[in-house]
């Protein structure tokens, strides 16, 4: 029997948030649906969960010192990180020493945040089909490597997101800038990178996975378009065939299983026909997935909330083709205004998240336009209208 008490009383059931993004606040949002106590952290102030969590803090979770003082002192029941940059060795001495439940697991935060753990999950111990790939800490191994596994060729350092420090090698050319970017990208600094073999996969999907209290869930397969190793565009259902679909369900329930605990994962894989090679997992909510805002009766947030709070996910109903589509906005800004939107919301079957996030440097994802349609097609060209339709300015 799950119970849940009352905010800001002794019986409140609380949830340290590691990390305040988009995702993360509606993450909170979903929580408090359930009267949920929320904090979150980040290391930067108003951070999008920030403005709908009940408190937060601003602390650098790679600093471990930091991260333990603030666990301890709120001792919450359920501590879940929203983003791979945390001293996951903090999370794994908290929930062996002190029993403090870290979602889905600290083993899974832990092998996750970290490219060679979880590529030697997949490929060595569960013996899953991947690209070729080889892991390198200097820069002649990793000239060799790329001339062994042949070009174009993927480089990624072993601890990024959002793209950061990710290239493709197309020529001996570009093996150089290859490696400097890569060691600049890496969340904790320079260090080591993978090297991944080029897959002529036919499309890439993410697929959700949710360990629940009544066992494991999938929701449809979600198609999505990436640029700079960064999402741009994704759909959902994506069309593929039922062989095709049972071997990507196989895949996310191993890798899952291996990793347990309680929670939506998003499972990424690369499709040929009717094989299919994993390619990444996160264990909490995927960017592509914002799509299910939308697109489901339970979008992943809500899954996720679920999921952790132990309680039943009956069923996930598809409402129909639907598509979501970035807004990006490049500059150097603390003040970002969005004009236009009553002329981008004059487009039936559509609907926009603002983050609120507080500044921009450089480019960043600051919201995301929703739509549904008759097909995919035509979901994908309304929520692209929709970005179209919106001005930003920076002052």
């Amino acid at each position: 029997m799950t119970t849940i008490g009352t905010p800001f009383t002794s019986s409140a059931k609380k949830v340290i948030l590691c990390g305040s993004g988009e995702l993360g606040k509606e993450v909170v949002l979903e929580l408090q649906r359930y009267g949920v106590e929320v904090i979150a952290l980040d290391a930067y102030e108003n951070a999008p969960a920030m403005q709908v969590a009940d408190r937060s803090y601003v602390v650098s979770m790679l600093d471990p010192d930091a991260l333990r003082a603030i666990i301890e002192k709120e001792s919450p029941d359920l501590i879940v990180p929203e983003v791979e940059a945390i001293a996951t060795e903090v999370l794994v001495d908290l929930e062996k020493e002190s029993g403090f439940t870290v979602i889905p697991t600290a083993r899974a935060t832990q092998l996750t945040m970290n490219r060679e753990g979880i590529r030697s999950l997949a490929a060595e111990e569960l013996k899953l089909s991947t690209s070729p790939y080889a892991f390198v800490d200097n820069f002649e191994s990793f000239k060799k490597e790329v001339e062994t596994l042949g070009m174009p060729c993927v480089v990624k350092p072993i601890m990024s997101s959002s793209g950061k420090g990710q290239s493709v090698v197309s020529s001996i050319d570009e093996v150089e800038s290859a490696w400097k970017y890569g060691q600049e990208g890496g969340r904790a600094g320079a260090g080591k990178l993978i090297v991944e073999g080029f897959v002529d996969f036919d499309y890439e999907i993410t697929l959700l996975t949710i360990r629940h209290i009544g066992g494991t869930s999938f929701c449809d397969p979600i198609g999505h378009v990436q640029k700079d190793g960064d999402y741009r565009e994704s759909w959902q259902p994506h069309p593929m065939s039922k062989i095709a679909l049972e071997k990507s369900q196989d895949i996310a329930l191993k890798i899952t299983d291996a990793l347990g605990g309680f929670g939506l994962f998003g499972v990424e894989l690369f499709i040929r026909g009717d094989e299919v090679y994993f390619s990444e997992v996160s264990p909490r909510p995927h960017d592509t997935g914002m799509v299910t805002m939308i697109s489901q009766d339970l979008s992943e947030f809500s899954l996720h909330a679920r999921a952790i709070l132990g309680l039943p996910i009956p069923e996930i109903v598809q409402l129909g083709p639907s598509s979501s589509h970035v807004l990006l906005v490049e500059g150097v800004s603390k003040e970002v205004q969005y004009h236009n939107l009553d002329k981008a919301l004059s487009i039936p079957g559509t609907q926009i998240r603002l983050f609120g996030k507080p500044e921009v440097h450089g480019k960043r994802r600051m919201g995301v336009a929703l739509a549904i349609g008759e097909s995919i097609e035509q979901a994908r060209e309304k929520a692209a209208k929709v970005i179209e339709n919106i001005q930003a300015t920076l002052s």
